[in-house]
């Protein structure tokens, strides 16, 4: 059996899991997420404690078994704590605003670039080259984050672009005359 598979969730205090056939409902403080199992896995509730055991003994429901406890995990954190990604703006007039749910960018283009907050999440400007992605689906941070990084990914020469804040970009040396 997938080692993962094998911990079970625990729920802390203020969160609530509905299972309903192969559909899972997570309800907390910060939200509320819900998703379908796949059909190989089998999920029991013991109180507080989640355990997955999958249905069969082949290699591919023990691996579903893995990733289902993984993702209930993830929805357990984030209507508990949440999720956040830091992206940083590096150049010379990049800057960022807000206004409601719509993030303007100056990226260096001859326009700005808007970007609308999907349904759950939010942004917030702790200065005017740093945004902070918010969000209770972990997924749905992670792609929002990628998002906007895709419309100007830093480059490897002076690196300028956007970048997130634990990023490491390995430059390359200029051209020699």
């Amino acid at each position: 059996m997938s080692r993962v598979a094998k911990n079970p969730v625990v729920l802390p205090a203020g969160v609530e899991i509905t299972l309903n056939g192969q559909e899972v409902s997570v309800k907390g403080p910060k939200g509320s997420l819900q998703r379908d199992v796949h059909a190989l896995v089998e999920l029991r509730q013991e109180e507080n404690v989640v355990t997955f055991i999958p249905r069969e003994e082949s290699i591919n429901a023990k691996a579903q078994a893995g990733t289902t406890r993984a993702l209930v995990n993830n929805m357990v954190k984030g209507v508990s704590n949440g999720f956040e990604k830091k992206l940083q703006l590096v150049g010379v007039g990049y800057r960022a605003q807000l206004a409601g749910k719509k993030l303007t960018l100056q990226l260096g283009f001859s326009h700005p670039v808007e970007y609308t907050a999907p349904e759950g999440i939010t942004f917030e400007l702790p200065g005017q080259t740093d945004v902070l992605v918010k969000g209770v689906d972990k997924q749905r941070v992670g792609q929002v984050a990628a998002e906007i990084r895709s419309y100007r990914p830093p480059e490897p020469y002076k690196g300028k672009g956007v970048r997130y804040s634990d990023e490491v970009i390995i430059r390359k040396e200029a051209k020699k005359k």
